[in-house]
């Protein structure tokens, strides 16, 4: 098995005196799509965060392609190859489709036009939404326009935060096909969190249970689906 791309070693993280994550350890291998499911407050967003260095692991460490970026400033982060796409998608709404883009292309230093190109063929409807205003599309596009942003980096992990939140079935569907076909055509890396545990561990190849800010289980996608625990806490029995 090759090194991981990721590895998070022993990570505790806090609030002022509360301690979100406690001695969380995982690794993400090149070319994986890796998933963290849990509950609401679990620490999962929170892990991707301390991730890119806000907040900072107050012990532990993040290692990242041999590079230990426990201390790295969130900029160097970026340039470094690691991009979030955020919860909430967060999109610039006075900006437009094109606009938002060059931003993330902006954030790492990098030629547009590559990461323009990709993103397109992603996700045609931001090339018929080009020159609209982000704030007025609808939430699916939104979400497209987030990870389409975080893609212009042209990153080597890629962290997905919640991309199918608040939206509807078919247009979750339309996304988690998209990450499918991402790491499929081109080996993005993709450490992804999500509530849709039942689409998340069939998209993924491994997964990992986030509880109150512990990893309690991990295993392949289809191993976790068929644990009882999992089945009963986060896919409704079923």
């Amino acid at each position: 098995m090759s090194a991981p791309l990721l590895e998070i070693r022993d990570v505790s993280t806090f609030y002022g005196a509360v301690e979100a994550l406690k001695g969380v350890s995982l690794t993400v291998a090149p070319g994986e799509i890796v998933t963290l499911i849990g509950a609401n407050g679990a620490g999962k967003s929170t892990l991707l965060m301390t991730i890119c260095g806000d907040p900072r692991a107050r012990a532990g460490r993040v290692i990242f392609d041999g590079q230990d970026i426990t201390e790295q400033p969130t900029h160097r982060i970026v340039r470094g190859g690691i991009a979030q796409s955020p919860e909430g998608r967060r999109v610039f709404p006075r900006m437009s489709v094109h606009e938002n883009l060059l931003m993330g292309a902006q954030s790492s230093g990098i030629n547009p036009a590559p990461g323009l190109e990709q993103v397109f063929t992603l996700f045609p409807r931001l090339k018929e939404r080009e020159a609209q205003r982000a704030g007025t599309l609808s939430g699916g596009e939104q979400q497209m326009l987030a990870i389409a942003r975080a893609l212009m980096a042209q990153p080597r992990l890629l962290l997905l935060d919640e991309p199918s939140l608040g939206l509807a079935p078919l247009v979750s569907r339309q996304i988690f096909q998209a990450i499918r076909r991402l790491n499929a055509e081109t080996g993005l890396t993709v450490l992804l969190v999500e509530q849709n545990a039942n689409q998340a561990l069939r998209l993924a190849h491994r997964g990992y249970v986030l509880v109150t800010g512990r990893i309690t289980l991990s295993g392949t996608g289809r191993e976790l689906l068929a644990r009882p625990e999992v089945r009963d806490a986060y896919l409704g029995g079923h």
